[in-house]
């Protein structure tokens, strides 16, 4: 069974001479010219062109100034403690006094501005409340701050519904008229800009001069917004490669927070030689975790943190919890594909929508779950859990091409009652369902999935930017790679294939195929490894060729460089 790829269509031309594979990369991704990878600061587009800002910004100056308090209300993920962790900082740096946050645990509270939240906000008698990446749908709960005499600034990035929530101000590139030419910012992003307006504004006032404060250099703050746009998967256009690239600089150069510093080292990874992919991998699931089995508050005060020992401390025990995320999500996954392997499914010829339910899943886990499955089966995948005894909540992953709120919007409208709430993006969404509408709403959503599937072409298609020659095939070409980018949803990491000789096989960890490859024509050697694979194929003794889908990786040990092949894809070639 051979791999089903497909080499990437290139763009005519490329305007600079660069090197050769690079060049091929940048013109698989639809780049002709060298001011479209433009990364510097001055490059990134204008907070003037994010409708909602000014009013938000407005409304925040004179909060701080009249010494009003304010209140973050974050989400449980990475980009929302992110979000909360800039908004923390930045309205501190720039003399608010009265701040403080709320991230409703998802538990007690389950997501964004509900009403229940908005008491305990009313409780600490706050009249301004800014939520960050969620409140776009929140109608309930911007109506119930509005009765208790609050102000509600909502600041999202999710795609919004047919009307908006009656807020003061909403900031959200993706809300009707607004002319923000990226509609990818992560809500990190959308907070990031919020914060750059209200310093305007301030300096406007001439706020600093008069309170004798240094106005707040706020790209000190982009190592936090690199850490939320990656992991929240968003796609990497231009405008979110600059801030990725500006973040990641700080990070490389050690000019970040304590807090980042330290999730790194008990990640065992030097920030000298981060890049966007280890952002998603390293840090971003260890922020997660708090969110997911615990309280997102202990994510975001490892992000607030100036002191170096508390912030390792507190970097340990996300650590921690992220260990026990992996331990619950393998047991979870684990139960998936027994449910799967039940109704007798075919990797091969999977259904047209994955779903899931079992009493017995964590909350805090179905999105990953969800994700796995996705990434297995390549179909969209949605994983729920019980809420109460009435209602399960799910979490929805899908594949490209097949934009998932819009499926569930589909479904809404075609069957009212239906689903109780959702929200979210192409990528990714959350619903809740009356349990006893599962089978309804598992036929109607592999309906609409079914439709949408029709007009995409095959998931499994690897799409590659083609084989690398014995010449190119070298560590300066990996070490290249590696300085570009950054890559990343939407702006895919570079991806070869090829067909090599097997010279050695071996599992390493639990489930990762370590390698020895030889290449047919120059017989020289390399080193490979797949992770996660699946353990009743590999190793084989078999096998003496394989065809490979695979990146180009520097690999460090002991102060030694070398290249190592990340093998995404493997086939058996007779």
């Amino acid at each position: 069974m051979s791999l089903h790829i497909r080499r990437r269509p290139l763009t005519d031309t490329f305007d600079t001479a660069i090197h050769p594979v690079l060049e091929r990369v940048y013109r698989g991704r639809s780049i002709q010219s060298a001011e479209q990878l433009n990364t510097g600061a001055r490059a990134l587009l204008h907070y003037r062109d994010l409708l909602g800002c000014d009013i938000a910004a407005t409304r925040i100056a004179d909060a701080i100034s009249e010494q009003q308090s304010i209140t973050i209300i974050g989400d449980f993920d990475a980009d929302g403690a992110t979000s909360t962790a800039l908004c923390m900082l930045a309205l501190g740096q720039m003399g608010a006094t009265r701040v403080d946050y709320l991230v409703p645990n998802r538990f007690d509270f389950g997501y964004g501005l509900s009403p229940q939240i908005v008491e305990v906000a009313a409780e600490r008698g706050t009249p301004l409340i800014i939520t960050v990446d969620n409140g776009i749908s929140c109608h309930a709960g911007v109506q119930r701050a509005n009765e208790l005499g609050m102000e509600v600034i909502v600041t999202d990035h999710h795609l919004p519904g047919e009307t908006l929530p009656a807020a003061t101000a909403i900031v959200n590139p993706n809300q009707p008229d607004c002319h923000f030419a990226s509609k990818n910012l992560a809500g990190v992003g959308v907070a990031f800009y919020l914060m750059l307006a209200l310093r305007a504004e301030l300096e406007g006032r001439d706020w600093f001069n008069r309170q004798g404060l240094q106005m707040p250099n706020l790209a000190n703050l982009l190592d936090i917004v690199a850490v939320g746009t990656v992991a929240d998967v968003v796609p990497l256009d231009q405008n979110n490669r600059i801030l990725v690239h500006q973040g990641l600089q700080r990070i490389r150069a050690g000019q970040c927070r304590p807090g980042i510093t330290a999730l790194l080292d008990v990640a065992q990874r030097h920030a000298s030689r981060l890049t966007a992919t280890d952002l998603g991998f390293v840090i971003g699931p260890r922020l997660n975790a708090a969110g997911r089995l615990d309280d997102m508050a202990a994510g975001i005060e490892c992000l607030l943190c100036s002191d170096s020992m508390e912030a390792r401390a507190r970097a340990t025990e996300l650590d921690r919890l992220n260990q026990q995320r992996r331990t619950i999500e393998q047991e979870m996954k684990q139960q998936a594909q027994e449910t799967l392997a039940s109704v007798q499914l075919d990797s091969s010829a999977p259904p047209d929508a994955i779903v899931l339910f079992d009493e017995h899943f964590h909350q805090g886990v179905i999105g990953i779950v969800a994700g796995r499955l996705k990434d297995e089966y390549k179909r969209p995948t949605i994983v729920f859990a019980k809420q109460d005894d009435e209602i399960i909540k799910g979490s929805a992953r899908s594949i490209a091409g097949v934009h998932i709120r819009d499926i569930l919007e589909a479904v809404s409208t075609a069957h009212p009652g239906l689903i109780e709430k959702f929200g979210g993006h192409a990528a990714a969404a959350g619903l809740s369902i009356q349990t006893a509408n599962l089978s309804a709403f598992t036929a109607a959503f592999t309906s609409h999935v079914k439709a949408a599937l029709a007009d995409i072409d095959d998931p499994n298609i690897i799409l590659s930017d083609g084989e690398l020659e014995p010449h190119i095939l070298n560590l300066p070409t990996a070490q290249v790679l590696r300085q570009a980018g950054p890559f990343g949803q939407g702006f895919q990491p570079p991806l070869f294939d090829g067909t090599f000789q097997l010279i050695q096989q071996r599992i390493v960890g639990e489930r990762h195929l370590k390698m020895v490859l030889a290449h047919p024509d120059s017989g020289e050697e390399f080193d490979a490894i797949a992770f996660n694979i699946d353990s009743d194929v590999w190793p084989d003794p078999n096998v003496k060729q394989v065809q490979l889908a695979y990146q180009l990786d520097v690999n460090y040990y002991r102060g030694r460089e070398s290249l190592q092949l990340l093998v995404e894809a493997l086939a058996p070639v007779a």
